[in-house]
């Protein structure tokens, strides 16, 4: 054993005797005391004896599993990180232990150096712990850091929140799924803040906004002269956030000659910049959201089911807005004190009702632009009233009988909806044209109302051919 602090010391339980010596010799290396035990009984007789800083454990043993290890750790209730060992391409074993409580799994054959970086991690989450467990008063608590910056607290929030704390500690890909503007980048914010790689980079990326041909460069950077324009060496997004988290937002848009690399970078945790011939090491943790079905997608042939199982390890569910009803007011008030920074500001009766009565088909997104909105024209945007929220029914009707069940009656009369281009087109027109009304023609501002980018706008300006000003 090494002679390194007892609060470094780390149990490694297995039954092979050669993974064992060898795990044991990497982490001495390091400079950590480890203890070793080759089955779940030589486990709970180290526990009793000492105790620790992380335990490695592998899922098989000859009088148990991993998983019991878990159990015993958590019946004694020890403040202790757990990794699990498991045989390549075992996903089942691997959820199976996150959800019993790992902190983080590796596959076997293992990777000395993802051995490492697990290691590493592992500590600074027992020292964070460590460090919470020293807040000893109520107050000290409230003071702290909030955890999640997500509003509501119906079940379906409370999930979400619950999802976030018990994933956050691993190393571990988590995937979001959610409608657009459920609050899924909010959600990897709030994932990355309460884990161990809180300190390092959150680098988040659309990747249905890169152009097909520059996306090998932006995602893994390049060398200078390694293609027209290159005039110095350039870090892609995931030098940018090595140490830290790389949120892929829309990931079931990337092209398929992309999801190859993106998949050994992912593996491997190394990279290859375009026009170098040397791979580099990168740290980070994967964290993709989409609006779409993965699963449908790998069925479609549109996205490879080797990077689904890499990404889809850990799932989070973001709840549409209409199915946070008791939420909404308690997150509209969040929203509009926020934009005005009174802590005074409220709705009125009536403006709480219609937010209630609206289903908001764009979610939290919507909700925030409609609050926006109201504050910039209402005349006392301490108090927004029904009429300053401007939601018209007939933009979207919900009828008693829909509200009973009938799907078939929220649709209402399809007369004068179709063709349905042709409709849609009429909407996207009428919105554009009220937008630029309320900011006196001014299209950087109009896309800001409207939650859309500047180029998007200009697009859609040319495509339905609204001029504006002297264009």
């Amino acid at each position: 054993m090494s002679k390194a602090n007892a609060n470094q010391r780390v149990l490694v339980v297995d039954d092979e005797e050669d993974l064992r010596t060898l795990m044991q010799l990497t982490l001495t290396k390091l400079g950590l005391e480890v203890v070793t035990a080759d089955s779940v009984a030589g486990a709970r007789k180290a526990l009793r004896e000492a105790t620790y800083s992380l335990c490695l454990t592998d899922m098989r043993l000859g009088d148990g599993s991993g998983l019991d290890v878990l159990a015993e750790i958590n019946a004694r209730r020890l403040d202790l990180p757990c990794a699990v060992i498991t045989a390549y391409g075992n996903t089942e074993n691997a959820v199976a232990a996150l959800k019993a409580g790992a902190f983080d799994y590796l596959a076997k054959p293992v990777s000395l150096d993802q051995l490492r970086t697990l290691v590493k991690s592992a500590l600074k989450l027992s020292e964070r712990t460590r460090e919470a467990a020293r807040l000893e008063t109520a107050d000290e608590r409230r003071s702290a850091p909030a955890l999640m910056p997500l509003l509501g607290e119906s079940p379906a929030m409370q999930a979400v929140r619950e999802a976030i704390a018990r994933f956050a500690p691993s190393n571990t890909a988590v995937h979001i799924y959610g409608e657009s503007g459920t609050g899924k980048e909010l959600a990897a914010r709030a994932l990355h803040a309460a884990s161990p790689r809180a300190n390092g980079p959150f680098v988040a990326v659309n990747c249905g906004a890169i152009p097909e041909p520059l996306m090998e460069s932006e995602f893994f950077g390049y060398r200078k002269g390694a293609f027209t324009g290159a005039e110095r060496d350039r870090e892609g997004f995931f030098q940018a956030a090595h140490g830290g988290t790389l949120f892929l937002d829309e990931v079931a848009d990337l092209p398929l000659n992309l999801q190859v690399k993106l998949l050994r970078a992912i593996q491997e945790k190394r990279v290859r910049r375009v026009g170098s011939t040397e791979e580099e090491d990168c740290d980070v943790r994967i964290v993709s959201a989409t609006h779409k079905s993965l699963a449908a997608e790998v069925a479609a042939g549109r996205f490879r089911q080797d990077l689904f199982y890499r990404l889809h390890v850990l799932r989070i569910d973001m709840p549409p807005l209409r199915e946070l009803n008791e939420d909404i007011e308690r997150i509209a008030l969040g929203i509009l004190r926020r934009i005005t920074g009174n802590e005074q500001a409220d709705f009125t009766p009536e403006a709480r009702r219609a937010l209630r009565g609206y289903d908001f088909p764009g979610n939290v997104r919507e909700l925030e632009n409609v609050i926006e909105r109201a504050v910039a024209l209402a005349e006392h945007p301490e108090r927004i009233d029904v009429e300053d929220l401007r939601l018209r029914p007939e933009d979207h009707p919900v009828t008693e009988a829909a509200a009973h069940g009938d799907p078939s009656a929220a649709l209402g009369s399809l007369a004068g909806r179709t063709p349905l281009p042709d409709y849609l087109d009429r909407c996207e027109r009428e919105v554009i044209e009220l937008a630029l009304a309320q900011t006196q023609n001014n299209r950087t501002q109009a896309a800001r109302l409207l939650g859309i980018t500047f180029r998007s706008l200009r697009y859609r300006l040319a495509r339905l051919g609204i001029h504006v000003g002297d264009e």
